[in-house]
């Protein structure tokens, strides 16, 4: 398992567009078919919605992946 920090230079960034920039997924098609077979922890509460909004300090864990922090290209979190 993984523990990494993935940095954004947005103010936020969606959880299908995150999956792809942590090499989880390898492209857009593939982000709903993984939604639906892992499950993924927001801030220790399941979501599949691949439109849920990222913020700089959310954490998200993903069973056989790892476990990621969502950070600003400036250090700032949360």
């Amino acid at each position: 398992m993984t523990t990494e920090t993935i940095e954004i230079r947005t103010e936020y960034i969606t959880l299908g567009q995150f999956l792809k920039l942590a090499n989880v997924v390898e492209s857009g098609g593939m982000v709903k078919l993984f939604l639906s077979e892992y499950p993924v922890l927001v801030n220790q509460e399941q979501d599949q919605r691949r439109g849920r909004k990222l913020y700089p300090g959310d954490v998200i864990e993903i069973e056989e992946v790892g476990t990621f922090t969502v950070s600003n290209t400036n250090g700032q979190n949360g």
